[in-house]
């Protein structure tokens, strides 16, 4: 069994970016989805599973020569949960999993192995989350344990439901570091990140 194991969803169609799919997009230098499998290959010793759906074969490339495990959801297009699912059920088994939005353009290593050891430091039979406030953050980290549980309710399976109905099973971990917090999806997004103030 790993120790930790990540699986990052890259399979919406991205539509509020309009033409682009965001997870395409040059983050210095490369593109959003890469340097965001790149930092979970950093924490984890189980290769990184990665879920595709939309233009799968443009993110595949982004990818090449990464090691990781490719699925694709072939129901993307109805929604996010769809693709966790695929995500949970093709992951390694692993004593953690991070499950990790492709589009969060400021993760790196160092912010997940923050939240890692946030997981490690505090009850490891919940689901560690990152909160600011009112402000729910990603990634998760989810026990396996808990894995079962988040596919058992077959018509809202996944994390969001789950969590919100059953905090005692949740362990929310105050951050400030907005890498938990930023995502990109509109073109307004994407041109505060690139011309807005340092982070």
């Amino acid at each position: 069994m790993y120790n930790t194991a990540a699986i990052v969803l890259a399979a919406g169609l991205s539509r509020r970016m309009g033409t682009v799919n965001k997870l395409l997009v040059d983050i210095r230098g490369t593109p959003m989805i890469r340097a965001t499998v790149s930092a979970c290959a950093a924490v984890c010793d189980a290769p990184v599973t990665v879920v595709t759906g939309y233009q799968a074969a443009e993110i595949e490339q982004a990818l090449a020569g990464l090691t990781i495990e490719l699925v694709h959801n072939p129901e993307f297009a109805s929604g996010q949960a769809s693709s966790v699912v695929k995500g949970l059920n093709a992951a390694p088994e692993a004593k953690t999993t991070l499950v990790v939005l492709g589009d969060q353009p400021l993760l790196d290593g160092g912010a997940l192995e923050r939240l890692l050891q946030a997981h490690r430091a505090s009850d490891q039979t919940r689901i560690t989350l990152p909160v600011n406030g009112d402000d729910r953050g990603n990634p998760l980290v989810i026990p396996l344990a808990l894995k079962a549980a988040l596919l058992a309710d077959k018509t809202d399976p996944g994390c969001r439901k789950f969590t919100r109905d059953n905090p005692g099973m949740v362990n929310p971990v105050p951050f400030q570091d907005p890498a938990y917090f930023t995502d990109l999806d509109t073109p307004d997004d994407l041109e505060f990140f690139q011309t807005g103030p340092p982070r």
